[in-house]
């Protein structure tokens, strides 16, 4: 089945699912796995189309793996890792090698080709262990039960350390996709940006392994999230982000370009927003406003205070030209009014990484009415398909 037929089954399921949830009307936004028949959904089914970000580590990951040094040094951990899980004898030895040499009694672990960390994590549990491994294989008791002992050469440790090197960024975001309660869009594009530029050639890196993992994890993320769609919707989602605001990840034009669409989008969601605007930010904030009572007179037997006396007199003397701020109110062009609101947003200070955006815009929402409305509709994208994959759906709506 080609991948275009595939792709239009995919797009009129997401439709006939987003009917009968009655959200058809509704900002739709894929996210899924890198699958090309996926982007073929997308582009039919005319939804937005966010690439999951942890799909997208897997994949660059993947091919620094099927480097044939670095899968040559895996195949050579696997097999003693293999080893000790098989033989009583080795792994009796390894744990008195751990007591006598002081290390963790940890087990060796062995990768799982479907999971690119877990290579990584062998790796990293072997140099842990690696004096308890190598006393252990020279010991006369493994060896006498062993038809063939598999050891490493220096050089081999050497480029076990300088995999671990390279591919430790790879590692840290791909927990952060895991580990993080909810992991938004808004990661996406900042993390995107500092990976590829950690991944650069260094020319004063001496070590030819971690210059060429590097290269080709840089290659592959590079020609990832390339289109004017993907990358506009990723650095609004980051521009929202209270974090990631600044966006230093960005040339200026690129900032500013940003800035205005955001504006221009955020100016026509004002126009569909009721008049009353100022009068549901108030209702927001939980604030109770009174009209003020018609003042006739001033009565003798009703003392009032002299500031309120001023104020009463103020009102029958000037309330005739000078009417209430709630009776004729100042309006803002909603293009000026997103564009002033964006201009404080900008000017506060960033939020730090280790605090939770959703909080901030909850808290802020009065100061930025118009931004926050926006921060609704793109901070609910999830960064990755994984629990979708899990057993939910991958369509996820902007509310």
């Amino acid at each position: 089945m080609s991948e275009s037929h595939t792709g239009a089954n995919i797009a009129e399921l997401l439709h006939n699912v987003s009917d009968e949830w009655k959200i058809r009307n509704k900002d739709l936004v894929l996210v899924s796995d890198n699958a090309s028949n996926m982007a073929v959904a997308a582009q039919l089914g005319k939804f937005s189309h966010v690439r999951c970000y942890a799909h997208t580590l897997n994949l660059a990951s993947q091919r620094a793996l099927k480097l044939p040094s670095v899968s040559r040094l895996l195949g050579r951990v696997r097999r003693i890792a293999t080893f000790f899980h098989r033989s009583a004898i080795a792994n009796h030895q390894l744990k008195e090698k751990q007591k006598q040499l002081n290390l963790p009694s940890h087990k060796l672990k062995s990768d799982v080709i479907t999971r690119w960390n877990s290579a990584y994590e062998m790796l990293e549990r072997f140099l842990e262990q690696q004096p308890a491994v190598c006393a252990a294989l020279l010991s006369q008791e493994v060896r006498k039960g062993a038809a063939e002992i598999f050891t490493l050469t220096e050089s081999d440790i050497s480029c076990s350390e300088d995999v671990i090197t390279a591919l430790k960024p790879m590692k840290d975001a791909t927990l952060l996709m895991s580990e993080e309660s909810s992991p938004t869009a808004c990661l996406i594009a900042p993390l995107h940006a500092k990976l590829i530029q950690d991944m650069k050639e260094n020319t004063e890196e001496k070590s030819v392994m971690i210059r060429e993992i590097k290269r080709v994890i840089c290659e592959d993320l590079s020609k990832r999230y390339t289109t004017d769609q993907e990358t506009s919707l990723l650095n609004k989602c980051a521009s929202l982000d209270p974090r990631f605001k600044a966006l230093p990840f960005l040339s200026k034009e690129k900032r500013e370009e940003t800035y205005k669409t955001l504006i221009t989008e955020a100016s026509s969601l004002q126009e569909e927003v009721p008049d009353n605007l100022e009068d549901s930010t108030v209702k927001e904030a939980n604030i109770s406003v009174s009209p003020q009572p018609e003042v006739t007179e001033l009565q003798d037997d009703c003392p009032t205070t002299s500031k309120g006396r001023a104020s009463s007199l103020l009102h029958n003397l000037l309330g005739q030209t000078f009417s209430d701020a709630s009776d004729t109110p100042y309006h803002q062009s909603p293009s000026a009014l997103v564009e002033e609101e964006m201009t404080r947003y900008c000017s506060t200070p960033p939020l730090p990484l280790t605090e939770d955006p959703l909080n901030w815009w909850h808290v802020n929402k009065v100061s930025f009415p118009v931004l926050s409305k926006m921060a609704k509709r793109y901070l609910c994208i999830p960064a990755t398909s994984v629990s979708a994959e899990r057993g939910s759906s991958p369509l996820q709506v902007i509310l």
